[in-house]
């Protein structure tokens, strides 16, 4: 039986893995995708981390793998199909075997909705992006478009004024849904322009966005609206089947835990995106797999 069983390897599963190591716990992170770092892998650049400006996405999952498989983290690849609660000891269910554990942290992370449109994927890291905050910097002085009607799109669309020369806001819908006060700072802003009543239909570029395809839903007519860059902003959603019927989650299906990654349930604790928090960056998932083992580590002692 281990100490602790860590679910995800992305970079709050992974700096789980680097404390829990340091630690002295006998411990095993199980990662469902073939390859650790979770969705900083499909980041072309990362350039808000602290003390690796312009890092690639790819090279920073990578660096983060080195640093817990040098300490002798040890992996296992397979599929996690439940867990179980046995009071002290928490089962692992995958499709090959069962493992147990005295405590688990829960680092399944939460995924950006997509469009499901042409170019989509192929150009992901390429000029469409699902944060304006972590990407919006590399568009300085050029055109981007994003895509939602929401509180998130809007803030989104603000943000990158700042910064870009032309920014457009896509909605499918001839109102947004947003905050009032949100809408009302869109529209003053001299270089913002909200196209109504429009869908996005295809993504274009070859090696980077060039421009994006776009419908008039009352009319039907499409055209190519020339764009450096999409931001989706239409909503994101936990990766909570594993723990949806077991720990409370909000309205949204986020974990409710604080900083500290304790659940409603005592032994399993939460860390990264699946967890209910404001902030959702590279940064905040690896502090929040530092508390989770902070935690844990209190959990076993007693």
């Amino acid at each position: 039986m281990y100490d602790l069983i860590i679910i995800g390897s992305g970079p709050a599963g992974l700096s789980a893995a680097v404390y829990a190591k340091r630690s002295g716990l006998e411990l095993l992170v199980v990662e469902g995708n073939a390859m650790s770092g979770g969705q900083v892998l499909n980041t072309y650049e990362v350039d808000n981390y602290l003390g690796l400006p312009g890092i690639d996405g790819f090279e920073m999952g990578q660096t983060f793998r080195k640093h817990a498989d040098k300490l002798g983290v040890t992996f296992k690849n397979a599929q996690v199909t439940s867990i179980e609660n046995k009071g002290n000891v928490k089962v692992v269910h995958t499709r090959k075997e069962d493992i147990e554990a005295k405590a688990l942290i829960i680092a399944t992370g939460a995924e950006h909705s997509k469009l499901n449109i042409l170019g989509e994927d192929k150009l992901t890291g390429k000029g469409v992006s699902y944060c304006a905050t972590c990407d919006g910097a590399f568009f300085r002085g050029k055109t981007a478009a994003v895509v939602g009607g929401g509180d998130v799109a809007l803030e989104d669309a603000i943000y990158l004024t700042r910064m870009c020369e032309k920014v457009y806001l896509i909605h499918r819908r001839d109102e947004l849904r947003g905050a009032y006060v949100l809408q009302e700072e869109l529209k003053s802003l001299p270089n913002a322009e909200i196209l109504y009543s429009h869908t996005v239909e295809s993504i274009n570029g070859d090696a980077a966005v060039s421009s994006i395809t776009i419908k008039d839903v009352k009319t039907g007519e499409t055209k190519d609206l020339p764009t450096s860059a999409l931001f989706v902003a239409v909503g994101i959603h936990p990766t909570n089947d594993l723990v949806k019927d077991i720990l409370d989650c909000d309205d949204s299906g986020y974990v409710l835990a604080d900083e500290s990654g304790k659940t409603n349930v005592p032994g399993i604790f939460v860390a990264g995106d699946i967890r209910k928090k404001p902030l959702r960056q590279i940064v905040t998932a690896v502090a929040d797999g530092a508390n989770a083992v902070t935690s844990a580590l209190e959990y076993l002692k007693k």
